[in-house]
């Protein structure tokens, strides 16, 4: 029996789930481990002289959580008047946030071997925010990293 919990535990270490959402026509991953919640539209209230990126706060629960356009952030054109994003809420650096993507897709587990370095040829803003990249279906699944996403959001 030690034996099994011993395998299940080097099993988590070489695999990990992602969520994977779509901003664009572009595949994210999201580690699970970063995901607090997925909420399907909610109004937030705009908050005067906030960044650009920052579409407003919201209530959750009881906890104030800031909005964040990441179609702003990443430089892509805004979503269609008509189309009602979606959020997936992470925390960073003891605070919450919900980021407004186009549409969440699955979770899938990703071996640790299978996730290439992100190439050098991807946009800098990309890049910056990436922790690899995975082949999927013959498209690319970005691998986001959120405190790299969110590291300048103040």
């Amino acid at each position: 029996m030690a034996n099994d919990v011993a395998l299940k535990d080097a099993e988590e270490v070489l695999a990990q789930d992602y969520l994977i959402i779509h901003i664009a026509d572009q595949m994210f991953g999201v580690a699970v481990t970063q995901v607090q919640d997925v909420l399907r539209h909610m109004d937030f209230t705009r908050v005067p002289l906030a960044p650009g990126e920052v579409s407003g706060a919201l209530n959750l629960r009881g906890r104030i959580v800031t909005a964040i356009n990441v179609r702003k952030k990443l430089g892509l054109p805004t979503l269609e008047s008509d189309a009602k994003p979606m959020s997936v809420v992470v925390e960073h650096d003891n605070e919450l946030y919900s980021l407004m993507i186009d549409k969440v897709a699955d979770v899938i587990s990703i071996e640790n071997a299978q996730i290439k370095d992100t190439p050098p040829t991807l946009d800098e803003v990309w890049q910056d925010i990436s922790n690899g990249i995975y082949r999927m279906d013959g498209r690319l699944l970005l691998l986001m990293d959120v405190s790299k996403l969110l590291g300048n959001v103040s």
